[in-house]
């Protein structure tokens, strides 16, 4: 393996802690199992703080909840139940993952990190959820499949941009970003009049 492909440098670090986050809020077992594996296997030099991802022990623990999600994500409500119960999880973990992969020597570094990563983390969480609640309203089940298997894929390729071209990835994450803050927007409001003609009694807002 080139030794090239091995270390992270500092935009490298960077654009991991934000992939980390932002990956988190949409599969958080994905971005912990695949991020330790390539530190496992030794496709990355993982910072201090992010080696405990590729302890064996904490691998078969993320790979055995990523297996459960994956099918759990692509099954019509039962996806947004499972977003709803890990809604409280993917932000703190978001979190914490950016702070593991900047934080180790400058506690102001980490705190920098987690305050990223929790940003991000919630803006593809929201989006994530907000999304899945609209593609639920449809009577067929591929859409939502689809829609699965995409973030299966955005993640992927985020942790793969992140090491190999950072640049690239911090201009495409801005945009997506962006993206997710528009797109939640539009279905926030979208939901709220589907739900009013559900109930048509409800109140407006003033």
């Amino acid at each position: 393996m080139d030794a090239a492909l091995q270390s992270l440098g500092t935009p490298e670090l960077l654009a991991l802690a934000a992939a980390l986050g932002w990956s988190s809020g949409l599969r958080l077992y994905l971005a912990v199992f695949a991020t330790g594996l390539a530190g496992w296997l030794g496709w990355i030099d993982l910072p201090p703080g992010l080696q405990v991802l590729q302890h064996p022990a904490l691998l078969g623990a993320s790979g055995f909840m990523l297996f459960v999600e994956f099918f759990a994500d692509k099954i019509p409500y039962v996806d947004s139940l499972w977003d709803i119960v890990h809604s409280v999880v993917r932000v703190p973990a978001g979190a914490a993952l950016a702070a593991g992969a900047l934080g180790a020597d400058s506690a102001t570094m980490a705190l920098v990190a987690a305050l990223m990563g929790g940003t991000l983390a919630a803006t593809s969480q929201a989006a994530k959820t907000s999304t899945r609640a609209a593609v639920n309203a449809s009577p067929e089940p591929f859409s939502n499949l689809g829609v699965s298997l995409l973030e299966d894929g955005l993640v992927v390729g985020a942790l793969w941009l992140a090491t190999q071209h950072p640049l690239l990835f911090a201009v495409l994450l801005v945009f997506m970003v962006l993206a997710m803050w528009a797109l939640t927007w539009f279905l926030f409001r979208f939901l709220r009049a589907a739900w009013r003609r559900v109930f048509p009694a409800l109140p407006k807002e003033s």
